[in-house]
């Protein structure tokens, strides 16, 4: 076991940290629960399983995930190239055929020499080696009270949720129409505009819908950005329509009209066959669901692929626990990689995958560390999960957590391209 690097946990981090360790020449244990075994929120067997929305978020560099990936690109990303490789239309974002991209992550590590992958619920540590936990937001009941003992904490949840899908051809073309907001990009979203009168009525069905009861020990710390529509609704009837429904930069096409409020569609599928209700995660019960979200003009006969789902996720305290490099304070030998960590979202997840993988490498082989600076996105999410914060809570990639450049830029976007160019050349550097 000293010569084999052990992952638990095949979702993105895992895959991520399971090639950048292969192709290191050093071989790795990848154990992965599914398909013996599938948390609430699974369903695919394969590794590197998308739950959530199909979006990797912007690829401009002038956007914070989108400089975080240009970073993982340079840096060899398996998951990066496969993602781009599997992309469908989505304007200037970068989203995937999820099916397809946890196909090829699979197929591609399966083909590794160095890499085996053990089906199969792993419920305690190694006790020598390295090891990487990678088990996600969604840690297992068995490995969470393993992961408690090692850390010395018994907090490691918190709850987010998951939009429902609907089929392309259930939705009603003639009240729905392709577009982005203000004319900008290719015109890949799917719209459907409301008036007031059908604004109020949805919005009084949403707010009196019956949810999933969760157990009292369940309690309910929401992530901010992944917020269920109907959490959000319930602060102001104006909440979601200056959020997910902001109607701002669209006319309707049918008539020349404003809308009140807009819902918009995301293709999810390369074949966009299907579509996701953008920002309408949700812990409606299924039914509920159907009956609510079949209001929206466009909806009123649409096929739902697949339900939002309410989920625990775990992550622990991080900055008393790890350093920058994603590895245990007391225990070097073990790593922690993706939202377990704290870091929050697809590309983050895979960043820290990478950066704890290359670690891991580098400490079996007797090489120093590699760490980033905080100017770069990869250094800085990584000293963020590391830096004291006694209300720590998981974090996204964004600009508003690199250091200040010296010379003040009024204009943001020239502002936010200085940052980037910054950032590479950390990236440059440590190539």
């Amino acid at each position: 076991m000293k010569d084999i690097i052990t992952i638990i946990g095949g979702g993105l981090a895992g895959a991520e940290a399971a090639y950048q360790i292969a192709k290191r020449g050093i071989k790795v244990k990848l154990y992965e629960m599914k398909p013996t075994k599938y948390s609430d929120a699974h369903n695919n067997p394969n590794l590197a399983e998308i739950v959530c929305s199909n979006s990797f978020k912007s690829n401009s560099i002038t956007n914070a995930c989108g400089l975080l990936k240009e970073e993982l690109r340079m840096l060899d990303s398996l998951l990066i190239k496969i993602a781009d490789q599997t992309a469908v239309p989505a304007g200037q974002a970068l989203a995937v055929d999820r099916e397809i991209f946890a196909k090829q992550v699979t197929e591609h590590l399966e083909k590794m020499e160095n890499i085996e992958i053990i089906r199969e619920e792993v419920s305690s540590l190694p006790e020598e080696g390295i090891v990487i936990i990678a088990t996600g937001p969604l840690t297992s009941e068995k490995l969470s009270k393993e992961i408690s003992k090692i850390t010395g904490q018994d907090k490691l949840y918190f709850y987010d949720a998951a939009a429902p899908i609907v089929s392309k051809d259930s939705i009603n073309m003639n009240i729905a129409f392709y577009g982005d907001r203000y004319g900008k990009g290719d015109a890949n979203y799917i719209n459907l505009p409301m008036n007031k009168e059908q604004y109020e009525a949805f919005y009084q069905a949403l707010v009196h819908a019956e949810v999933i009861e969760l157990h009292e020990f369940e309690k309910r710390e929401i992530f901010e950005g992944c917020m269920p529509i109907e959490v959000m609704a319930k602060r102001g009837e104006d909440t979601i329509r200056f959020g997910p429904l902001k109607p701002v930069g669209f006319t309707n096409p049918h008539d020349g009209s404003r809308p009140y409020a807009v819902v918009q569609l995301r293709q999810d599928n390369q074949q966009a066959t299907i579509y996701n209700l953008v920002g309408f995660q949700t812990n409606l019960k299924f039914g509920e669901q159907k009956r609510v979200f079949s209001m929206i003009p466009g909806l009123e006969n649409a096929e739902f692929v697949k339900y939002g789902v309410m989920h625990r996720n775990t992550f622990i305290n991080s900055p008393q626990l790890l350093n920058n490099t994603y590895q245990l304070k007391k225990e070097e030998r073990i790593y922690f990689a993706g939202q377990i960590t704290g870091v929050e979202g697809y590309v983050e997840s895979i960043s820290s995958g990478l950066l704890a993988g290359i670690n891991a490498a580098n400490q079996l082989q007797g090489k120093t560390k590699v760490q980033f600076s905080k100017t770069s996105m990869i250094g800085c999410l990584a000293q963020y999960i590391a830096t004291e914060n006694e209300k720590f809570q998981p974090m996204n990639a964004n600009f508003g957590i690199l250091p200040e450049l010296e010379e003040k830029i009024r204009d943001k976007k020239l502002r936010y391209e200085k940052l980037a160019s910054r950032a590479i050349e950390e990236i440059r550097r440590v190539i």
